[in-house]
């Protein structure tokens, strides 16, 4: 019985550790850099904190770039998610 643990207690530290690695990858391509956010805070529309509020900072951030991308007019056009 020792001998199994032996053998098993390796491969199913490998096994995790690779799955964390896994994560860890998912969540450093979700991380948001700091002068983004600050830079969002600072110039941020009404419709963009709205935004942030109800959906999260990464469509918020996505809206704030469209916009920016468009020449700086406040774009209100896109359309809103309703509270349910």
């Amino acid at each position: 019985m020792q001998g199994l643990a032996v053998v098993l207690f390796p491969v199913l530290l490998m096994l995790f550790a690779l799955a964390m690695e896994r994560v860890e990858f998912r969540l450093r391509r979700l991380t948001v850099r700091e002068q983004e956010v600050q830079e969002f805070l600072d110039q941020a529309s009404h419709a963009e904190v709205a935004t942030l509020a109800q959906e999260g900072l990464p469509r918020a951030l996505a809206r704030f770039h469209l916009r920016r991308k468009r020449g700086g007019a406040e774009d209100d056009t896109l359309p809103e998610r309703q509270a349910s």
